[in-house]
């Protein structure tokens, strides 16, 4: 990261150091009995876990400095808020935060228009994810943020799906040592294999099926998605997600015999 290196109040984050975690509760009990300097040390002493951060970034924007700076704030608020009863590090803390702070700017910077209900479930289950961090020192499941928000699972994920970065057409999804397979591998139809009443059977099919099985076939051979990854993100078992698949495709079978 070092040739992404900014300078904030003459400090060449480069050269930065990292502080312990007993140094860090140090620090905190000095800034919690007033010291004034506790709190700028705690930042300064923490600003490399922004960087390390910024390096899930680094091929989708060319402009680090500004996230690094958004980073910061994600940081601050974190050490504002941290509480030593927590019984977790201030970097399993602070990590949320910063990449919390990190994806809203990037979303609200993004020249792809979101639907604004899209967008308020998105930011519910955002704040709502951070609330319950900060409570439990965990993450939610998936099931438990949409009850809360009052829709369904599939409307919970496929709202914070919408705020995701957008992926290159011709972006490698697979490689095996052989020829890459690209994104638009997937969802191109190079010979015009379907009239439009195939497709239409195929659409009709689809609807057949129930919400959680078309966003899994969608994420699978359409986005190209793994099993393990879609299991994550519906906070499901790989197995699960295995068993779901096959179904889908076996009612689509039918369907379409």
């Amino acid at each position: 990261m070092s040739k992404y290196k900014v300078d904030i109040s003459g400090v060449d984050t480069s050269k930065l150091v990292s502080l312990t975690n007993e140094e860090n509760n140090e620090l905190f009990m000095k800034m919690s009995a007033g010291d004034c300097f506790a709190r700028e040390d705690l930042i300064y002493g923490n600003l490399k876990l922004v960087l390390s951060i910024l390096k899930r970034f680094n091929n989708k924007t060319d402009n680090l400095d500004d996230l690094f700076q958004v980073g910061c704030l994600g940081l601050i608020k974190a050490i504002d808020n941290f509480d030593t009863s927590y019984q977790v590090t201030l970097s399993t803390y602070a990590i949320p935060m910063i990449l919390g702070e990190i994806k809203r700017y990037i979303r609200d910077n993004n020249s792809i228009r979101v639907s604004r209900s899209l967008k308020d479930i998105s930011y519910k289950a955002i704040k709502l994810k951070e609330d319950y961090f900060s409570l439990f020192g965990k993450e939610p499941s998936y099931l438990e943020l949409a009850e809360k928000i009052g829709v369904s699972e599939y409307e919970l994920c496929n709202a914070l799906q919408s705020l995701k970065d957008p992926v290159s057409m011709y972006e490698p999804i697979y490689n095996d040592g052989g020829d890459t397979i690209y994104l638009y591998d997937q969802i191109e139809d190079k010979k015009n294999e379907y009239d439009i009443s195939s497709r239409l059977a195929v659409s009709n099919a689809m609807e057949e099926l129930k919400e959680r099985e078309r966003y899994i076939l969608d994420e699978r051979f359409i986005i190209g998605k793994s099993q393990m990854e879609i299991a994550e993100e519906l906070d499901i078992s790989q197995a699960q997600v295995s068993r779901l698949e096959k179904k889908a495709i076996n009612q689509l079978k039918k369907v379409l015999k």
